[in-house]
């Protein structure tokens, strides 16, 4: 008997994939954006951000549920009108984001998820086809491995991180998302007997996170975020206008 077959852990399984969407408290979020931001600025830009990811994942047919993980109630609300198949897990209290995610994964798991996709609410350049193309890479893992445990991870374009983390079984690893997460997620990877596939993709790589990201991105890009959260939050005035980062 293998080690892994002691672990329990089984198969990798892409039938039932689930995707797990953290998102902080608004009135936190993105601070490093406060040198080119203001608070209302932020916010609607953390919103539309939000939106669009649950948009595109909401367009993905391979995602059979979507979660948002969040203490923050007021704007997972504002999501669920949105979004009425999106299922609200409550951030817990102690643990702060790595806990959010394990709690998310759990409640996956327990709907029936084979397979949990961690993925942030600030990737600008997200799409379906980005999407199709860490399955694919998943579906190519699957089938090199023999249907060993899958680990699927496509790396930040900087500072080490990790912007797309898919696991099956979904208990496999746990998320060790924040500095240096992409080499923590390839260890645990490693001590589980994984199958490890990297997914290098542009519209996956940028995440918004600083007033240098927000300088590469495309002013309609911009200004489609900021109409997406002024939406979110049901804004159309003269003083929502005013908070917009193209704005500046």
């Amino acid at each position: 008997m293998t080690q892994r077959d002691k672990a329990g852990w089984g198969t990798a399984d892409l039938s039932a994939v689930h995707v797990v969407v953290p998102l902080r408290a608004i009135e936190t979020g993105k601070s490093r954006l406060g040198q080119a931001l203001d608070a209302e600025e932020r916010e609607v830009l953390v919103l539309g951000l939000l939106a669009r990811t649950l948009d595109v994942l909401s367009a993905w047919p391979a995602a059979q549920r979507i979660y948002l993980v969040t203490g923050d109630q007021a704007t997972a609300e504002l999501a669920r009108r949105a979004r009425p198949a999106l299922t609200l897990v409550s951030e817990p209290r102690d643990g702060g984001l790595n806990a959010a995610l394990r709690a998310a994964r759990d409640a996956a798991v327990e709907a029936g998820a084979t397979c949990v996709l961690m993925l942030p609410a600030d990737l600008p350049l997200l799409e379906v086809a980005a999407l199709d193309r860490l399955l694919d890479g998943a579906d190519a893992a699957v089938a090199a491995g023999s249907g060993r445990p899958l680990v699927v991870a496509a790396p930040a374009d900087a500072r080490g991180g990790t912007n797309a983390l898919l696991v099956s079984p979904p208990t496999l690893i746990e998320p060790s998302f924040g500095e240096a997460s992409l080499e923590a997620h390839l260890r645990a990877a490693a001590r589980a007997d994984a199958t490890v596939q990297l997914v290098i993709d542009p519209a996956l790589g940028f995440d918004l996170d600083t007033p240098d990201d927000l300088e590469r991105l495309d002013t309609e890009l911009v200004l489609d975020l900021e109409r997406r959260g002024q939406e979110l939050l049901g804004l159309d005035s003269p003083a929502a206008a005013a908070a917009s980062p193209a704005a500046r």
